[in-house]
C-alpha cells in the first residue's frame, strides 16, 4: 500500500501514527508531489492531523535522543522524495524495538538518516559561512539565497545573535518564503517581488547609497590580499565549491 500525505512534518508524523491504528503491512510513503497512481496499486491518503502528529513526536523524544531527533528533523527539510518513506519506516522501527534501536547501522533506515542529515547539515554550515547581506535603501540587509536543501529553520537563530543589531531578510527563493529578524524576533515571511528584486544581487536603485561604495572597497582588499603564487584551485574549491561563489562578492574579481 502507498500513503499518500501533503508533504508537511505533520504529515509525516500523522502517517506514522495511522500506521499503528490500521496496522496495514508494508506501506511505502510519498508526497502529493510525486505520487502517480497506479492501476493495481492500493493507496491511502492521509489526512493531516496536528494532535495525531504531536502524539508521534512525543513519542519520538521519549525513545530517541536530542541528536537523532535532530537527524530526522533534518532528513526531513532535505526535501529527498525518498527520505520521506525512510523516515516513515525509521519511525515505526524505533516504535517496534527497545531504546537504542537508532544505533543499528546495519538498519538501512538508520544510515538513510544519518546520511541525509549528514548533507543538510553541511549545507546549513555553508549557508551560514557564505551568505553576504546588501543594505537596501530602507536600511535593511538583504540576502537572497536558493539552497539545495531547506535550511533556513537551521540558520535562523545564528544570524539572530551573530546580527543582533540591525534588521535583515534572508529570503529562499527556490522555496519563495524568508526570515525577517525585526531586531527582537525571526518571523517567517513571504514577498511579492518586484523587477530587480528577485536575484541575489537587487537593483541598484533598491540598495543604500554606500552600498556599491562597501562592496568596492571589500573587491580591493581581496584583490590585494590574493597571492597569485600561492594560488591553489583544487583546495580552494574544497572548501568554497563554485555553486556557492554566486554568494560572495570577492569572487566577482578573483
Amino acid at each position: 500500500m502507498t500513503y499518500i500525505f501533503d508533504g508537511s512534518l505533520q504529515g509525516l508524523l500523522t502517517a506514522v501514527f495511522e500506521w499503528f491504528e490500521r496496522k496495514p503491512g508494508k506501506v511505502v510513503l510519498k508526497s502529493t508531489e510525486i505520487f502517480q497512481p497506479e492501476a493495481f496499486a492500493e493507496s491511502a491518503t492521509i489526512i493531516t492531523d496536528p494532535i495525531k502528529a504531536d502524539r508521534v513526536w512525543a513519542g519520538l523524544q521519549k525513545k530517541l535522543k536530542k541528536e537523532w531527533l535532530r537527524k530526522f528533523y533534518c532528513s526531513y527539510l532535505s526535501e529527498i522524495p525518498e527520505a520521506y518513506n525512510h523516515l516513515l519506516q525509521f519511525a515505526l522501527y524505533i516504535f517496534q524495538n527497545q531504546l537504542g534501536a537508532e544505533s543499528n547501522y546495519g538498519n538501512a533506515h538508520v544510515i538513510a538518516l544519518a546520511k541525509y542529515a549528514k548533507s543538510v547539515e553541511r549545507e546549513k554550515h555553508r549557508m551560514e559561512a557564505f551568505i553576504r547581506f546588501q543594505k537596501t535603501s530602507d536600511g535593511i540587509f538583504y540576502a537572497g539565497i536558493d539552497p539545495d536543501f531547506n535550511v533556513l529553520p537551521l540558520i535562523s537563530n545564528h544570524f539572530k545573535n551573530r546580527y543582533a543589531d540591525q534588521q535583515w531578510v534572508i529570503y529562499d527563493l527556490k522555496r519563495k518564503y524568508g526570515l525577517h529578524y525585526n531586531l527582537s524576533t525571526v518571523e517567517e515571511i513571504t514577498i511579492s517581488f518586484t523587477n530587480g528584486v528577485k536575484k541575489q544581487n537587487p537593483a541598484s536603485i533598491l540598495m543604500d547609497d554606500g552600498e556599491a561604495l562597501y562592496a568596492a572597497l571589500w573587491k580591493d582588499y581581496f584583490k590585494s590580499a590574493n597571492i597569485v603564487a600561492r594560488k591553489n584551485t583544487k583546495l580552494h574549491l574544497q572548501h568554497v565549491p563554485k555553486r556557492y561563489w554566486k554568494y560572495l562578492t570577492e569572487k566577482a574579481i578573483l
